[in-house]
């Protein structure tokens, strides 16, 4: 490995360079990131923003998500792209746990 290619590859996000060196396949590295960042988006997605929509709707939702993911991967390449979708995975999650906590204990004013 030239020192151009070890260059390349530290310029890389964390996740991608970590999927990278575990399959030494530039390839399969972008589909595990193209996967992980489809999942987050998709968690983050029901977590925050989902509402009770009709089947088409939620298709047609879930079709813009799936390309916007795209862009996104080839983002993700090199930004923190997939570090920033678990930390707001992780938010909405906490607020979550606790929106429901509140509701059980019957303190929850909307």
């Amino acid at each position: 490995m030239t020192k151009s290619d070890q260059d390349a590859i530290d310029s890389f996000s964390p996740f991608f360079k970590f999927y990278y060196q575990q399959t030494q396949s530039p390839k399969a590295a972008s589909w595990l990131l193209f996967l992980t960042i489809l999942v987050l988006c998709i968690l983050v997605y029901k977590l925050g923003f989902a509402k009770k929509l009709p089947l088409l709707k939620s298709a047609i939702i879930y079709i813009f998500l799936f390309m916007g993911c795209t862009l996104l991967t080839f983002l993700g390449i090199f930004l923190p792209i997939v570090e920033g979708l678990v930390v707001a995975a992780l938010i909405l999650i906490i607020y979550k746990i606790r929106l429901n906590k509140e509701k059980k204990a019957g303190t929850f004013d909307n």
